[in-house]
């Protein structure tokens, strides 16, 4: 067939002339004939035992339909996502501000949140407990969720231990220590969260959402409702935004949507306004981490010795697989031969925490890039000289005892992002202004990480997807996939890589709506992988409806150059003389070797890198701090779409300034001290550099669709510490907590050095 030029080329998003004309259709945008709505009574204390419920006077309210509780539940009362620990609907205890108790659905959206406002639950108060650290005390108030181990608050204790850390500390010529604090983020998704769920014929149920994870879905709304996963439906529609957020709580949303539909027998949409999304859905976890680091005199790691905590809420819903990429993260993208980890989880009385862009890896990141400046100022090394001196190359073991073979490009993406930096120049540059200026300071932080792509050795039993491709009489090719557009390009970049495994056009190439009756289980779109395993399903589709395509021109004399060009004529022979047009194609990750009792063995199959240069000025008097100027390169193997990759890294490091900067949530008394946007600081365009610089090294991975491997959690992870160390040097202190916002600043700029 004739090869196109499609991979690598700025291909424009076909979704986006539809969201521009706001003619996408999000969940909140459905309609279906008798189509109720619904609204949840939800739980004002962080632990109470539910004493009695009263709802005659919500029942009796004009449009109310139905006011369910636990008992309605027709399955297990049990949103399943990783362990079976939290209930669909509070069943005598609640553990968490916000824990859904009462499901109340009515006529419209209004009648509902009535109804729902006249619902009275007597509570017992309980004691509680909000701080990690304190959960892990003799004698904190329990948690009390069957899946803590050993009946304490400790949900899950992950180690990686290689080599002898102490040994490491004992004869390093250098240690440098701190402990460092990260608190939630919020994923300020444009669309809130949001399902409609509807009965079809034969006793099934069809749930259209917002999501990033039909699958999960599917097996939530299955198990609520005691149904097989069969007779479960699940479609994604256009989502507004999603970073992690909406890996876990779709499956929550979804299947309280489907027990009211399965109630009423009738759709129902259930859609949460901003202030009930900020409030009640999963966060980043926050977290604190000690952190020791071992060197000779040449600024080489020889060891670390790291202890973490993430703050994991009331239920688990993914902490154990956040948990673990920060135990295979800790390291950072360095040779490091005696190491450490031990990390922990823990219950708290607080909303659930999940994934967010990075899940688990920011919060060791800025750990490890701290303890990395910390180093270069101990042994008066410059910062990117010693990174330099310890970063993987091809051939080097990761901190899990991983050698990795080939796409190991992080000290060319360290090199390039100083060289455009001009780094030495730049050095001195804000050191003459810092000595000329009383009013503001300048300083430059660099960060290099490295990012795990897909679930590797802790599930590895996700990392698959699946492909449906069909050739349809007049030339053109319908094509299915199981992972989601999110924002990310996904779509685009499928669409690119069906063409061109193909040989046809792009606009002979339609992608239909993810559907899990279309394709089979293609793991959640989550860890950068959509993008990666879609696209191995796709040509792995595409090869063999080419295969057959090609035969058949053969049968009809017609040459392999001319198949683009006559693909109408050929699909005419297919439908006339009766001939299969459709295919499926599968993918999955080469096995990994992981020892979960050591944290050794290959965690993933490959791994992204990247390098980011942050500048920042400080104002002395306010502390308030601006990104002046910014440098982001990464290592993604081959890149499939330029301006997509490159609206990534700019999106991302968007996030990691927010992260870094402004970002923070207060808790007092169990209660999330914010109530949207208005009190929820994000990042606008006045806050990011106008011209960052991104650029990409293209150090291929062989088993990767054209040599591609992951890049949309790695720009966030990379910014937050490059700005955080930049804050650092302007101000010459330590910084161990976020966010760094002016009051924060303004302290330590107060602070004796």
């Amino acid at each position: 067939m004739k090869r196109t030029t499609l991979i690598g080329a700025g291909v424009p998003r076909p979704d986006a002339i539809d969201k521009v004309r706001g003619e996408a259709r999000y969940a909140d945008d459905l309609a279906f004939p008798g189509m109720l709505h619904a609204s949840l009574v939800r739980s004002p204390h962080p632990h109470a035992r539910i004493v009695g419920i009263e709802a005659e006077a919500a029942r009796s309210l004009s449009g109310v339909v139905a006011v369910l509780t636990a008992t309605d539940v027709p399955g297990d009362n049990i949103v399943h996502v990783i362990v079976d620990d939290q209930p669909a609907l509070a069943e005598g205890v609640v553990r968490y501000v916000g824990e859904p108790v009462v499901l109340v659905v009515a006529g419209t959206r209004a009648e509902a949140r009535a109804a729902a406002a006249a619902v009275h639950v007597e509570y017992e108060v309980l004691p509680f407990v909000a701080d990690p650290l304190a959960a892990l005390e003799p004698g904190a108030p329990l948690v009390a969720v069957p899946s803590a181990a050993e009946g304490g608050n400790l949900f899950n204790r992950m180690v990686l231990d290689k080599g002898d850390a102490d040994r490491a500390v004992a004869d390093a010529v250098a240690v440098v220590e701190g402990v460092y604090e990260t608190g939630y983020q919020e994923h300020a998704y444009l669309e809130t969260q949001g399902a409609v769920a509807v009965p079809e014929e034969l006793g099934a149920l069809c749930v259209y959402g917002s999501m990033q994870c039909p699958f999960y879905v599917q097996n939530a709304v299955a198990k609520v409702l005691g149904l097989p996963l069969a007779k479960v439906r699940v479609v994604a529609t256009a989502t507004g935004g999603a970073f992690g957020g909406k890996e876990d709580v779709p499956s929550l949303i979804g299947s309280l949507a489907a027990i009211g539909a399965w109630a009423t027998r009738r759709p129902v949409k259930l859609v949460l306004d901003r202030a009930e999304d900020v409030l009640t859905t999963s966060k980043r976890h926050p977290s604190v981490v000690r952190y020791k680091t071992a060197a000779d005199a040449d600024g080489r790691i020889t060891g670390i010795d790291v202890d973490v905590v993430l703050n994991a809420g009331a239920y688990q819903t993914l902490s154990s697989a956040v948990l673990w990429r920060s135990l295979v993260t800790a390291a950072g993208p360095y040779r490091v031969p005696n190491v450490r980890v031990v990390a922990r989880s823990v219950a708290t009385n607080t909303v659930p925490n999940g994934a967010f862009r990075g899940f688990g890896s920011p919060q060791v990141i800025f750990p490890h890039e701290s303890q990395m400046d910390l180093l270069a100022e101990r042994l008066k090394i410059d910062r990117v000289e010693i990174r330099r001196r310890n970063v993987l190359h091809a051939g080097d073991c990761t901190s899990t005892d991983h050698c990795v073979a080939s796409s190991v490009g992080v000290a060319e993406t360290l090199d390039r992002a100083a060289d455009l930096a001009h780094w030495p120049e730049r050095l001195a540059s804000i050191d003459a202004h810092n000595r000329s200026s009383s009013e503001t300071r300048r300083g430059i932080g660099v960060a290099c990480v490295l990012y795990g792509v897909g679930l590797g050795g802790k599930a590895p039993f996700l990392d698959k997807a699946g492909a449906t491709m069909k050739l349809e009489p007049d030339g053109s090719v319908g094509v299915a996939i199981g992972t989601v557009e999110m924002g990310q390009g996904l779509t685009t970049a499928v669409l690119q890589v069906a063409a061109e495994g193909l040989g046809v056009p792009l606009d002979r190439v339609q992608l239909a709506p993810v559907d899990t009756s279309r394709v089979p289980d293609s793991g959640p779109t989550v860890a950068s992988r959509g993008t990666m395993m879609s696209a191995l399903a796709v040509l792995d589709a595409a090869a063999k409806l080419r295969e057959r395509i090609e035969n058949v021109a053969k049968a009809h004399k017609i040459p392999k150059r001319e198949i683009a060009d006559r693909l109408p004529e050929i699909a005419h022979h297919f439908w006339i003389e009766n001939l299969d047009p459709a295919v499926e194609g599968f993918a999955s990750t080469e096995p990994v070797s992981w020892d979960p009792a050591t944290g050794l063995g290959d965690a993933y199959p490959v791994y992204a890198y990247a390098t980011h240069i942050a500048e920042v000025e400080v104002d002395v008097r306010t502390g308030e701090t601006r990104v002046i100027d910014y440098i982001a390169v990464h290592d993604s193997g081959r890149i499939l779409n330029r301006a997509l990759a490159t609206g990534q890294v700019e999106g991302g490091v968007a996030q990691g300034i927010g992260f870094a900067l402004m970002e923070g949530i207060g808790v007092r008394d169990g209660h999330l001290v914010v109530n949207g946007f208005t009190t929820y600081r994000i990042p606008t365009i006045r806050d990011v550099p106008l011209k960052p610089i991104v650029d990409f090294v293209e150090d291929l991975f062989p088993a990767g669709p054209f040599g591609m491997k992951g890049i949309g959690e790695v720009p966030l992870m990379a910014a937050h510490a490059a700005v955080a160390r930049a804050v650092a040097h302007a101000t010459g202190r330590r910084l161990t907590k976020y966010p760094l916002d002016p009051p924060r600043v303004r302290a330590l700029l107060q602070e004796e050095a």
